[in-house]
């Protein structure tokens, strides 16, 4: 059987035309009705459920309000609860200043090279420590000085034993010979050092002061000799 095409070229052309507009129409009016939807969808959201739930956060704002307002003393109590959010803070920053007889008993030579104290001040905005003492020459405040410098604070972290230099930058001020209150010929002076964070640190419960050679002493020691302790030397009277 023999079949003639008797539509010429143009009218093909034509007709594919057409069937492509209309796939092209059919798409754009189903891309338009999904895009209303997709517009109505986020009316509904935002005009209905969010003004829904700004409602109800309103509402409970009010609740909210109106209890608060009925709790007496509410100024008090917002006070204290304030500062108790505060403690663990002050806790864990509060230092453990009785540690400083500690230190005194370790560093002071004692027997010949013997130093006396007659006043300790800790600046504890710089970190430093300062002695006002007398002792029986330059050379026992040689050895006083050497000794600081030698000191040492042992602790455990971690169950490790940790090690670390006592003091830093050590100054000698105000040396001048005096008389004590016996009468004798001493050396008076102002030592001054600054001391590591871990000296008076409360979140390491236990330390150790270790000087080479000189043995150590801790925490639990509690007696501190009156011997360290004495008046303030006065000048020598000249003729």
């Amino acid at each position: 059987m023999i079949e003639v095409n008797l539509v010429p070229d143009v009218k093909q052309e034509l007709i594919r035309a057409e069937r492509i507009r209309a796939v092209v129409i059919s798409t754009s009016i189903l891309v338009g009705i999904i895009a209303i939807a997709v517009v109505v969808m986020l009316s509904v959201y935002v005009f209905g459920v969010q003004t829904v739930r700004s409602a109800l956060d309103d509402e409970a704002i009010k609740k909210g309000s109106q209890q608060l307002s009925e709790v007496e003393d509410l100024s008090k109590v917002l006070t204290i609860q304030n500062q108790l959010t505060k403690i663990s803070a002050l806790n864990d920053a509060k230092k453990i200043d009785s540690r400083l007889f500690d230190m005194l008993l370790a560093i002071l030579p004692v027997e010949e090279n013997q130093v006396q104290v007659s006043g300790v001040s800790i600046d504890a905005a710089t970190s430093k420590i300062s002695i006002e003492g007398q002792t029986s020459g330059y050379d026992s405040l040689e050895i006083f000085k050497k000794t600081i410098k030698n000191a040492q604070v042992v602790y455990k972290q971690d169950d490790q034993e940790q090690t670390i230099a006592l003091a830093s930058d050590i100054n000698t001020a105000d040396v001048s010979f005096g008389e004590n209150s016996s009468g004798n010929k001493v050396l008076r002076f102002t030592m001054s050092f600054t001391y590591v964070e871990e000296l008076f640190s409360s979140k390491i419960p236990t330390i150790t002061f270790k000087i080479t050679g000189q043995g150590n002493a801790t925490d639990s020691y509690i007696g501190v000799p009156r011997s360290i302790f004495t008046d303030k030397a006065t000048d020598l009277e000249t003729n």
